[in-house]
């Protein structure tokens, strides 16, 4: 695959797809009262709203969300592309799926007060996020799959 902006734009399509269902899942896991207290979007307004020293709206937080699945991570799909483990995009979506919620592990969520992998909020909390970070890649590489003209 040659590299160059309109792989990258694809990247991010299919990043912000990923996230629709990302999202979709996330929203129904919270309706269905399974784990209410892993709420991302809650997270991200919080961490913005403690930096920034004022308060922050929920949409600074869905608005971040958005940015990050799409063109943080998209876009970083589409760079990494290459170099990803996997035969099929799909493949390669899941291995970035797990890289993306390694890093989430990590990072923001200790920084938002979950602790090391968010394990303040429960055993489940990685657990329940790796699930939905290997649907959001796996959506991610199939729609960039599809973007590409391939067939995987």
């Amino acid at each position: 695959m040659s590299f160059n902006i309109s792989v990258i734009v694809k990247g991010i399509i299919a990043g912000f797809v990923g996230t629709l269902v990302l999202t979709g899942l996330m929203m129904m896991k919270k309706n269905m009262g399974v784990m209410p207290e892993l709420d991302p979007i809650h997270m991200m307004s919080t961490m913005a709203a403690e930096k920034m020293g004022t308060q922050v709206s929920l949409t600074t937080g869905w608005v971040m969300h958005f940015v990050l699945g799409a063109v943080a991570w998209g876009g970083a799909f589409a760079v990494f592309n290459g170099i990803l483990p996997g035969g099929s995009q799909v493949t390669k979506g899941m291995a970035f799926g797990i890289v993306a919620w390694l890093l989430m592990m990590i990072g923001p969520m200790p920084m938002s007060g979950a602790g090391l992998f968010g394990l303040s909020i429960g055993v489940m909390a990685p657990v329940m996020t790796l699930i939905l970070h290997l649907v959001f890649g796996a959506v991610m590489g199939f729609t960039f799959a599809k973007l590409l003209g391939s067939s995987d």
